[in-house]
Formats: structure tokens, sequence, C-alpha cells
């Protein structure tokens, strides 16, 4: 399952260019296995028809209150009722006002009213003059005093020719921001730094020392949590992955840049999960030109690498939670509880890098928590759904 399977999305479009890229949203909620039902008002069907949205969610689509064009009696009133959130995207500076004034002219702002303690994200997209305006900016503050969820734009090349604030924003960030509106906010005021990817260690100027980390185990727990109300730093290495939203994001290259930037955010943080994959030696000696194969030394000289979690481990302060990981080949659990004790933890969490959709670079992952009451196998899971399986377990610990 992902956080959006079965989820009931009332969907709301209005007259906007940016209809096309709310179509991209629909389908792709719709492939999350989302139950996706559309409302667009009279001027969003000048740009898009109806047709397209009713073939994307293999729903009805909805556009006339009353009338012999109704799909749904008192529609107002069971459209709101069986949604588990209402989004609206895009929201055009009209549809703002009326929504802002209580207005209820129409399907969409009808059903808005009609959805008390329901959650309603609104994503305006208009040009940037607009945007600006005072008068929407008004009306975007009154939507938050009402209790709405406003996502503010992406700025940029605007389809009049104007650049500024006013883009409907790419679809990654309005996924995590409809995935926080309808998960528990469990990890609320939690101060949670997390370690992702792998290091580099130079060898010369064309090598280093590394290992097949891809980071995204450790960005699927940056993301869950920021979603679950933490609020997340990052620290990563090279990896091939966009910044998660939302998430404070530091990028190092070595072993030892990594340890500098989490110790010195360590005494800050109330949940610290190491998942990244440090090398634990580097070359003794970097050379400053690239090495000839006619020249290279028979044997590399190597030292060791400051072990971050042993430093937290022996550091932590009263109530910090510390969580490790232990990427083995074998004897999974033996050395997850090793590392537990040794290193003074509260939970590690052992995963099999031996295995074709659990190693390193799969989207898949199979892991086992192990705590001081023992070890909690999980099943094979999407990496997001591993990370919030992870988090679940922690908030148990938390509450301890």
């Amino acid at each position: 399952m992902t956080g959006l399977q079965g989820k009931k999305i009332l969907f709301g479009v209005t007259g906007s260019i940016a209809v096309f890229k709310a179509a991209a949203w629909v389908h792709a909620l719709v492939k999350e296995e989302a139950l996706v039902t559309v409302i667009m008002t009279r001027a969003a069907t000048r740009f898009v028809s109806e047709l397209t949205f009713e073939a994307l969610t293999a729903n009805p689509v909805h556009v006339e209150m009353f009338g012999h064009a109704v799909r749904t009696p008192m529609a107002h009133i069971s459209l709101a009722r069986d949604a588990d959130c209402i989004c609206i995207a895009p929201a055009t500076a009209n549809t703002i006002a009326r929504l802002a004034n209580g207005m209820a002219d129409d399907l969409l702002a009808t059903s808005v009213l009609a959805a008390s303690g329901k959650p309603v994200m609104v994503f305006p997209a208009m040009n940037c003059n607009m945007y600006m305006h005072p008068a929407t900016r008004d009306n975007l503050q009154r939507l938050r005093e009402l209790g709405y969820i406003v996502v503010e734009p992406d700025a940029g090349a605007l389809a009049c020719g104007d650049e500024g604030p006013g883009r409907l924003p790419e679809w990654d960030r309005a996924r995590e921001q409809l995935l926080a509106c309808l998960c528990q906010q469990d990890l609320a005021g939690q101060q949670v730094l997390i370690t992702a990817g792998p290091t580099r260690e130079v060898l010369d100027p064309a090598r280093f020392l590394s290992n097949r980390s891809s980071g995204k185990m450790g960005f699927a727990l940056a993301r869950t949590a920021r979603r679950r109300g933490a609020k997340v730093v990052l620290v990563t290495g090279p990896v091939s992955l966009e910044d998660p939203p939302g998430v404070e994001v530091v990028h190092v290259t070595s072993a030892r840049e990594m340890y500098e930037e989490v110790i010195q955010r360590s005494s800050q943080a109330s949940i610290i999960v190491k998942s990244a994959a440090v090398a634990d030696f580097r070359p003794a000696q970097a050379e400053l030109h690239k090495v000839k194969k006619r020249s290279a030394p028979d044997s590399l000289a190597l030292e060791a690498n400051p072990d971050i979690l042993a430093e937290l481990g022996r550091n932590r302060h009263p109530g910090q939670l510390l969580v490790g990981f232990a990427a083995e080949s074998r004897d999974h659990q033996e050395e997850a509880g090793r590392k537990l004790r040794e290193k003074n933890l509260d939970l590690v969490v052992a995963n099999d890098i031996s295995g074709e959709n659990t190693g390193f670079g799969a989207d898949t992952n199979q892991v086992t928590l192990v705590d001081h009451q023992g070890a909690h196998p999980l099943p094979l899971l999407s990496k997001e759904q591993a990370a919030d399986r992870i988090w679940d377990h922690i908030v148990t610990l938390v509450a301890k």
C-alpha cells in the first residue's frame, strides 16, 4: 500500500491554463490507487473538457449544482461527506476570493462550505501580478485563518510571458503536501536528524573509495518523517536523488565532512537516524595528481574514519533517541544486536544487502527492527512503506 491508496480525494479544478498540469496530478493520484472525484467550475471546462477527467478517473465529473446535468442528488453534501480531503488545483484568484468570503454560488464553493472538519488544500495558480495583489494576499491569509491549507506556488516563467510567483507546483511537492495532510502528525514537535547515502574518500583527482549505497532509504525516511510533522535535517553523501520537499538538506562528500555536520547538529535533535553507509576507512594520503598505472603502488595504506554512530552513542543527551542501520550480507540479527549494545542505541534496522530486491539501489527493502525487547521482522515493502513502518516503531519507543 502507498499513503494514497484508497484515499478519497475530492479534486476541484478551476479556470486556469494550469488545468493541464492538474490533469497530470489526477493521473498520478489514480496510479497510486487513490479514489478521485472531480468537480470542475464552468470556467475550467473552457480549458479542458469533462471527458478528460472522466477518462482519467473512471468516475463522473461534476460541474452543475442544479438542472438536468446534475449527476448526484444533493451533490454538494454527499461529495463533501464522502471525501477524506478536498484539493483545489489550480485555484484561481476568483475562486480564492469566493472561498475567502464564504460564497456558495457554484458546486465547488458549496461543497467546500459543506466539508466541515475535512482538510481543504488550496493550490493558487495565476499571473504573478494577480497573485501579489493585496486583495489576493488578503484572501489567502483569510483562508489560512479559516483553517484551509494554502500551498504557495512556484516561481518562474508563466504562460502569459511574465515571470514570478504563480506557477502550480510540480507533482512531487504537491504529493508531499497531500500526504502530510492525510497522515497522522505523530512526529509533530520532533527535531529529526537523518544521514543517507554513501561517502567518498579521495584517492587522487580521478578516483575515490566508496560503496553502492543509493541513499533511497534515508531519503524515504526524511520524506515520511516530514509528512508526519517532524522538522527534518538530512545530511547526505553524493546521491542521484532530488532533495525531499520541506526538508533541510546538507550535502557532504567524505566521512569526515559527514562527521562534522552531524556532530554539530546532534545536540538539537530529539531523534537521530544514521542510515548512511559511511566509509570505515580512507586513504592515508590523497595524491594531488592522478596516479599513473605504471607508478601505482602494490598496496594502499588506509586509516580509520571517525565512528559517527559510536560518538553519538557516547555523548547522547537524556531523552534523545538514537537509531542505527546494519547493512549485512549474513548474520543480520546478530550483527544488529551487537551494534545495539556496543554503540548505546535504542534501535537498529538490519537489512540484507545480498538480496535482489533488498540490496543497494533497489526500490524495495525487507528489514528487521532490533531493539532491547527483541527482533521485529518486516515484510518486503517499498522503501517509503518500510520507512513508515520504522517510524511507527520509533513512535512507540518515544512514548515509553
